[in-house]
C-alpha cells in the first residue's frame, strides 16, 4: 500500500505531493512546483528513492523545481504531450506572471491509463490542453491528485494558454464524477476536498 505525502511549494503554494512504498522504499513526487530542496530534504527523511517526476499540466508553478531535482535524481519527469507548447514558453510563462526564470526541463510522454507506483493516469483537458489526474488507493482509501482541474469548491481556469471551459466541464463528469464520491480529492492548490462534495455543491460544476 502506497504512503501519501502532500505539502504546498513555491510561490504561489503549489501542493507537491509525494507517493512512495515502504516495501520496496521507490517512489514518485508529483508537481514538484518549486522549493527543490525542501522536496529532496523531505524525500531523503522519508528514505525512498524517486523514480519518476509527474506533473497534472505544465503551468509554471507545477514544474518550478522539475529540473533541479531531475538533475539531482537522474529520473524521467513525465507530462502529457499535449502540454509540450507550455514548457517550451516557459519564460513567456514566468514573464508574464513577473516570476524568476526557470529552466526549462526534458519532459517525456505520459497518456490517460499510464500507471506509476499504482497511480493511474486520467486525461483531464481543460485547464491546460495536457491536463492530467491521478488516481489511486492509499491507507485512507482512494485518492484523486486533481492538479488545477478540479479545487474544493471551485474548478481551474480556462482564459489561460489553451484553456477550454467545455473540456474542462466534461472532463469533469466524464472522469472525476464517475469515481467514489468518497474518494480524497487533493486539488493542485488549497484544501483537500471529496468527490461526493464536489459532485454535489461545487458551484461551477456538479454531477
Amino acid at each position: 500500500m502506497l504512503n501519501l505525502e502532500t505539502f504546498p511549494v513555491g510561490p504561489l503554494g503549489c501542493n507537491c505531493s509525494l507517493l512512495w512504498d515502504p516495501d520496496t522504499s521507490r517512489g514518485v513526487v508529483v508537481d514538484p512546483g518549486g522549493d527543490a530542496p525542501k522536496i529532496r530534504k523531505r524525500v531523503e527523511a522519508l528514505g525512498f528513492r524517486v523514480t519518476a517526476l509527474l506533473h497534472t499540466h505544465a503551468h509554471f508553478d507545477h514544474v518550478g523545481a522539475t529540473k533541479e531535482l531531475q538533475d539531482l535524481w537522474q529520473c524521467p519527469a513525465h507530462l502529457h504531450g499535449d502540454d509540450t507548447f507550455l514548457i517550451e514558453a516557459l519564460a513567456q510563462q514566468t514573464a508574464m506572471f513577473g516570476m524568476p526564470a526557470i529552466p526549462q526541463p526534458e519532459m517525456t510522454g505520459l497518456n490517460a491509463g499510464d500507471r506509476h507506483m499504482e497511480l493511474a493516469t486520467l486525461h483531464t483537458p481543460g485547464h491546460t490542453p495536457g491536463s492530467c489526474c491521478f488516481h489511486g488507493t492509499f491507507e485512507m482509501g482512494q485518492v484523486l491528485l486533481a492538479g488545477d482541474t478540479l479545487f474544493r469548491g471551485g474548478v481551474g481556469r480556462t482564459d489561460l494558454w489553451g484553456g477550454s471551459w467545455e473540456a474542462l466541464e466534461q472532463s469533469i463528469r466524464r472522469e472525476l464524477y464517475v469515481l467514489e464520491g468518497a474518494t480524497l480529492v487533493i486539488p493542485g492548490h488549497g484544501p483537500a476536498t471529496t468527490l461526493g462534495e464536489e459532485a454535489e455543491n461545487n458551484p461551477f460544476v456538479r454531477k
